[in-house]
């Protein structure tokens, strides 16, 4: 099966190599930019995209540059890397840091790889400090530590060290360890490996926890500044002591305050600059002249400003809060996914069940799910029959009917029925496991409205600076007090906020192709998620994305005196070991008319837009449509002729059964069949929405005219191109742009579709279809239904206006911030607030679009 997270590149070519970092010590979008930049000038790198909502790098490199080389990048950028992960699967994982060792088992026998989950790292340093307490453990060969996952994976070299040794380096290096049961565990081990599990989102939530007293507590130090200040308002003016002042100020400039400080000192020693820079030279100055106050005028109260220095941390640290709080939710839809994998399955052995953590189910084997369960691998069903929820992976509302030789995907619920599996794909092959991947690759990847930010995102710190320093020149020179000077270049400073600037497109894309999976729209990247909001003509396929491709024969017709169940015989046997439509309407004519078993055929092929072909006996027959007859000189009497046309009109599709001499090579018509489609009962009203939002259908379809026509009328589409190759299609996609002029969208769902579908600026691939149509779309709708596609266009329309949105307020809140404060309008604690809230309100306008329902979005008005 194709991978659905297969990724788009921009030369068209994948690259030899895709590595994944994760960035620590990003706070705004000229961090990501810096990194970006320092990635790129990596020799061999060809192509880096910086996510700010994700904190990855994801890097397009030759496969000569080593992992370590690009962390090392990032450090001298002044910014934290873990390698997160690697894509093409040439390495089992990297080194944490220049200095430590790559995992790459040596060739002295065989290896085991195993996983530890590590408790109490918090920064690149605790990485390696780990691995290298792995390393010295003896019968260890390669250790690579991952501080984003906060997992050590372990090569134990081909004499191994016992689990309790590994763990025992750990604790002794001052962190936490416990083992992540490998596949070939026994069973009774799974309770140690969900304990692992759990104690990873238990440290999450813990560290949330901090933040969140952290900023509780600043607020408590910072609020006796500022009441009596606010008490001046109302005539009150008593005011606390000055030591009790810079005490409380104090601990709340370098206790809580010290990250920005962290931060701003590596983007100084990268010769950078970023939001912390800012927060941290704001907040100095307005302490800093409040601490000379006291020293040479201590009877001066009214002159203290340590109130507004930690005011601002603590908002800015509030307003972080928040921001990764809102970013944690535009993550919902992955973790939704995720939480869809059961951690074990019941396996039939023999005639009993035995209860299996879900590593050790392999393929082929028979798995038990109960009513009420969930499926835990892809497979074919057994036995039984039931129903099946597939919501939360096709976005089907109903309960799916399900009955043996019926296909089940690993995450659907199981009804009422106890039902048995084969199994087909596990773990990282199994739908759900792309689903995911491919999410996740959209999620991180860059739309190219985001190129426009990053370059203003480039010279915003410099530019802020220099501003700042404006106005505090400007302000001394008109004749103001230092203090007042001062104040407002530190407003100035404070009032900046790239970080809006930073988040406004990647919060919009991760919310947008969260909630799109949820409702069954994959979209495989952040270019195809822009493109598609400007579709204005979409060109639809005909069998099996407007129809049910479920035809049937409705016809058929020997035409050269040959007996009626010989033809069809040699008809099935032609098309038996073919799983297109058409094909199984034959193979399923033949069984219901009683004929006896088939000829042997072999050497069966498909000839792409024509038909089938295969060997029986010393004869070739092929059956096809009537453009191959045609091609293959075949002359039809009269009587056929006005017959096929009399079948086409009523809405049939006709092919022939044909055979070629072997001797001469001349071919004849032995049968004409006649198939009949149903149209999908969506298909009409999906046609009318995208009208309503003002997109035009086309129908592209290799079917006859007559057939294409019916189908077409039926469904209320005025443009039909019958006939057509599938090389044809892909000319036909490229005439409707340029005739349009617009963005031209093709959905498809086979082999011959491809083409098109690569052709057209964006494709849509039903799942239900082939995976060669899947992996050249840009989306994939993992249901038959044509509705999707106004869908897809529909939520790419909405995340494309949140975009628009957010970046417009990031510029308005800097544009029209920045001379009030300057002007001297606004203190520097409204400025903070104002910063903090500029953050929040892009992800939060953004999170809204997870109010969207699909087809029922569009009958209850407009997007907010």
């Amino acid at each position: 099966m194709t991978d659905l997270a297969t990724p788009s590149y921009p030369s068209g070519a994948a690259p030899d190599r895709t590595a994944s970092l994760q960035i620590g010590g990003m706070t705004c979008a000229a961090c990501a930019a810096r990194v970006e930049k320092a990635l790129a000038r990596v020799p061999g790198v060809s192509h880096v995209s910086v996510n700010l909502m994700t904190e990855r790098a994801h890097i397009d490199s030759d496969p000569g540059v080593e992992v370590h080389t690009l962390i090392a990048a990032v450090h001298k950028a002044g910014y934290e890397a873990t390698p997160a992960v690697v894509v093409d699967g040439a390495a089992a994982g990297f080194a944490a840091s220049a200095s430590a060792p790559v995992l790459t088992p040596a060739d002295d026998g065989p290896h085991t790889i195993t996983e530890l989950t590590i408790g109490g790292m918090t920064c690149a340093s605790c990485v390696m400090r780990v691995e290298k307490a792995l390393m010295k453990v003896p019968g260890v060969a390669g250790v690579s530590v991952n501080l984003a996952t906060d997992t050590a994976t372990v090569d134990l070299g081909a004499t191994p060290p016992s689990a309790d040794a590994l763990i025992a380096a750990v604790t002794q290096a001052g962190y936490e360890a416990a083992l992540i049961v490998p596949p070939d565990a026994a069973p009774a081990d799974a309770a140690t490996s969900e304990s692992a599990a759990d104690s990873l989102a238990q440290r999450q939530r813990d560290q949330a926890r901090r933040d969140y007293y952290a900023v509780l507590a600043s607020a408590a130090l910072s609020i006796p500044l500022v009441v009596p200040m606010i008490g001046t308002w109302f005539g009150a003016h008593e005011m606390l002591p000055p030591w009790l002042q810079l005490t409380l100020a104090s601990i709340v400039q370098f206790g809580f305050g010290a990250r920005f400080y962290r931060a701003a000192f590596r983007a100084l020693r990268a010769h950078a600059g970023n939001m912390d820079l800012l927060v941290a030279l704001g907040t100095s100055a307005a302490y800093g002249i409040s601490v000379y106050q006291m020293a040479f005028h201590p009877g001066d109260v009214a002159h203290l400003y340590f109130e507004a220095s930690a005011v601002v941390i603590t908002l800015v640290r509030f307003g972080k809060w928040l921001e990764a709080r809102a970013r944690r939710q535009t993550s919902d839809a992955i973790r939704a996914l995720n939480a869809l994998r059961p951690d074990r399955a019941r396996i039939r052995v023999g005639i009993h069940e035995r209860e299996v953590p879900l590593a050790q189910v392999s393929v082929g084997a028979v798995v038990i799910v109960r009513p009420g369960e969930r499926v835990p691998v892809d497979g074919v069903m057994l036995e039984g029959r039931t129903h099946v929820d597939e919501s939360l992976i096709t976005g089907e509302s109903l309960p799916v009917p399900k009955q043996p030789g019926d296909a089940l995907t690993a995450g659907s619920i199981n009804g009422e029925g106890a039902i048995a599996i084969t199994t087909r794909a596990t773990g990282a092959e199994t739908t759900l496991a792309r689903i995911i991947r491919l999410v996740e690759s959209a999620q991180a990847g860059k739309a190219p409205i985001q190129r426009l930010v990053d370059r203003v995102s480039e010279v915003f710190v410099p530019t802020i600076l220099a501003l700042a320093v404006l106005t505090l020149t400007g302000w001394l020179l008109a004749g103001a007090g230092v203090e007042t000077a001062i104040l407002n270049a530190v407003a100035v400073l404070v009032i900046a906020c790239p970080c809006a600037l930073g988040l406004a497109t990647p919060a919009a894309i991760m919310a947008g192709t969260g909630v799109a999976a949820r409702h069954g729209v994959l979209i495989k990247d952040a270019e195809a998620l822009e493109t598609a909001h400007g579709v204005t003509i979409v060109a639809f396929d005909k069998t099996g994305t407007l129809t049910l491709g479920q035809p049937s024969v409705t016809a058929f017709e020997p035409t050269g005196g040959m007996d009626r169940d010989d033809a069809l015989a040699l008809a099935a046997a032609v098309q038996r070991h073919s799983d297109h439509p058409l094909a199984r309407a034959v193979v399923s004519a033949a069984r219901d008319a009683g004929v006896g078993a088939d000829p042997s055929a072999s050497h069966a092929r498909a000839v792409p837009g024509r038909g089938v072909e295969a060997q029986i006996g010393d004869e070739t027959f092929a059956l096809g449509s009537t453009h191959w007859l045609t091609e293959l000189g075949i002359q039809l009497e009269p009587h056929l002729r006005d017959r096929a046309a009399q079948l086409e009109a009523a809405g049939n599709t006709v092919s022939w059964l044909m055979r070629r001499d072997p001797a001469t090579h001349v071919a004849s018509a032995l049968a004409l069949i006649a198939f009949g489609d149903t149209v999908k009962p969506t298909a009409r009203a999906a046609v009318a929405r995208l009208a309503q939002m003002g997109v035009r259908s086309v129908l592209v379809t290799g079917d006859n005219e007559g057939s294409a026509a019916s189908v077409a009328r039926a469904v209320g589409i005025d443009e039909v191109h019958a006939n057509v190759l599938p090389e044809d299609k892909a000319r036909v996609i490229h005439d409707l742009k340029i005739r349009s002029a617009g963005i031209v969208a093709m959905a498809g769902d086979g082999i011959n579709d491809a083409p098109a579908l690569a052709a057209a600026d964006i494709g849509m691939a039903m799942a239900t279809g082939t995976d060669v149509a899947m992996h050249a779309a840009g989306i994939t709708l993992m249901r038959g239904d044509p509705a999707l596609v106004a869908d897809a266009i529909d939520i790419s329309r909405r995340t494309w206006r949140k975009i628009r949105q957010n970046l417009f307020w990031a510029f308005v809140y800097n544009l029209v911030g920045i001379p009030l404060a300057a002007f001297g309008l606004l203190n520097p604690m409204l400025a903070g607030a104002a910063m903090a809230f500029s953050s929040v309100s892009v992800v939060t306008n953004a999170l809204l679009l997870r109010s969207w329902r699909g087809g029922q979005a569009g009958k209850s008005g407009q997007a907010r």
